[in-house]
């Protein structure tokens, strides 16, 4: 099954492409701080807004942990990336385009998109499954180590 892919990701991805082009060999500083993806969800808004090379792309809702599950706090990296994953811990649910970041925690898609922008989860960032497909194709693109994702408060 093949999905639309957004017309901004695109241009990102082509983006990303050509600076690489354009330097060539040469991996300066420079461009290593020029390509990056800083992934900041917050908390008390339930959102995500994630920037590219320092501006401002993708902003969207997302469910993080509920009252009994914990989403944790501070500044990762993508540690592993699955197309698709199921949960040892709960159930063998589902949890497409997984970026993990902390242990167990990732940012994935979910089918629950009507809690989308409220508490919901087990501690992880979910998105609604486009969203999460973005992103996912963002951090493939630009790789994990050019990847943030700040989780505050």
């Amino acid at each position: 099954m093949y999905r639309a892919i957004s017309a901004k990701l695109i241009n990102v991805t082509v983006a990303a492409a050509g600076a690489a082009l354009l330097l060539g060999a040469a991996n300066s500083a420079a461009h290593a701080a020029a390509n990056q993806i800083v992934a900041r969800v917050s908390l008390s808004q339930q959102t995500m807004e994630v920037l590219v090379n320092g501006r401002p792309t993708f902003a969207w809702k997302v469910s993080t942990g509920d009252r009994a599950h914990v989403t944790p706090t501070g500044s990762f990296k993508p540690t592993r990336m699955h197309e698709m994953w199921y949960s040892k811990k709960y159930d063998n649910a589902p949890m497409p385009h997984s970026v993990f970041f902390s242990g167990g925690y990732a940012v994935h898609a979910t089918y629950a998109i009507k809690r989308l922008g409220q508490p919901a989860s087990h501690g992880c960032v979910r998105l609604h499954p486009d969203n999460a497909a973005d992103f996912y194709q963002l951090v493939e693109t630009f790789g994990p180590t050019n990847t943030s994702i700040v989780i505050v408060k």
